[in-house]
């Protein structure tokens, strides 16, 4: 399979720059796999479409603020630099992203927040922007992150920062209402159209809804570069799935119920949960499955997911799921409509 087959114009007025103002009145296109028809729709009309017994499975991963802004030693240089996860707890060591990368080099000290109150030593490099940094700081593990907490901003994708910066409403919008565990540098953006009264509905309608936990990487955002599919390889993320979960699904699928996945990295979650075709077992470690057409897949009946960028991992796993000729024809249809696409963009639900 080609990237190239993946590819479309897409208005750059149609990237979303803010969230609505209500998260679940964003608009939703429902796509309808045996008819091939779709329909024009609101985020709250999600209800419609899910019946008592179903089981709707979301991640309550957590945005830690893991955008940092600082100098750089002598120079003064400004510098930006995003934690990506923390490779030993007890040394302060961190896989980071830095920018202006060709500045920062093996050796160089970093300073962050007033009075340079944090300081961060190169000592490797990863990739082309991709350093391993060793944080000096004087205190317990707790007090290490309260700090950064307390100077990190929200790592918005570099799309919106350059749109318009980072707004003081990003810190809450861009976290889904069910965050619970700590650890993503990027949000799972099916999910931030979710709201109590949504929610509530579901419980009163009895659908069963369930979290899993995938820190959502900044490898979301990493362009593909490679033409053959198959060459392509992601970062990897932690997951989370527990076996209540993996029962409740299995269960509700053995009676006929539904099973709807609230994005792509809640997908390749599940799909990596696969024991043997049609069955899940409890998984606690780290996956970089990345799904392209032809694909088999095992647990969801129903998928919910944002609209997005042309050849991007994201917009591919929707292909797959949907058809890629279905989703494509979708998408014209989406773009002839002026959805709003990516981050904080509409949403689709495949059924």
């Amino acid at each position: 399979m080609k990237l190239s087959y993946f590819n479309f114009n897409l208005p750059k007025e149609l990237i979303a720059e803010k969230p609505s103002k209500h998260r679940d009145e964003a608009r939703l296109m429902v796509l309808h796999r045996d008819t091939r028809t779709w329909e024009h729709r609101l985020f709250k009309d999600l209800i419609e479409y899910v019946d008592t017994g179903d089981v709707v499975v979301a991640n309550n991963t957590k945005v830690f603020p893991s955008l940092l802004y600082g100098e750089k030693e002598k120079t003064g240089a400004q510098i930006m630099v995003f934690l990506q996860r923390e490779l030993n707890h007890e040394m302060r060591l961190w896989d980071v992203i830095v920018d202006p990368a060709r500045k920062i080099r093996i050796g160089n000290k970093l300073y962050f927040g007033p009075n340079e109150s944090l300081v961060a030593e190169v000592i490797d490099n990863t990739t082309s922007r991709g350093r391993t940094v060793r944080f000096l700081f004087d205190g317990t593990h707790e007090e290490f992150i309260k700090h950064i907490r307390s100077l990190g901003h929200t790592p918005m994708p570099e799309e919106l920062r350059l749109l318009r910066g980072i707004e003081n409403y990003d810190a809450e919008r861009y976290q889904t209402i069910y965050a619970k565990h700590e650890g993503a540098v990027a949000a799972p953006i099916a999910g931030l159209h979710f709201s109590r009264e949504l929610l509530k509905r579901f419980e009163i309608n009895d659908v069963l809804w369930q979290e899993i936990t995938v820190h959502c990487g900044m490898g979301n955002f990493r362009a593909i570069d490679v033409e053959d599919l198959s060459k392509h390889r992601m970062d990897a993320e932690e997951i989370h799935v527990s076996q209540e979960v993996c029962d409740n699904v299995m269960a509700a699928k053995a009676e006929g119920h539904k099973i709807c996945l609230v994005g792509t990295d809640v997908m390749r979650a599940m799909e990596t949960a696969v024991t043997i075709p049609g069955k899940v077992s409890a998984y606690d470690g780290w996956t970089n499955r990345f799904i392209y057409p032809p694909y088999t897949f095992n647990v969801a009946d129903m998928m919910i997911t944002n609209f997005h960028h042309p050849k991007s991992s994201h917009f591919i796993m929707a292909c797959a799921f949907g058809g890629t000729e279905f989703v494509t024809r979708a998408y014209e249809v989406a773009i002839k409509e002026k959805y709003k696409f990516s981050t904080y963009g509409d949403a689709m639900l495949i059924l």
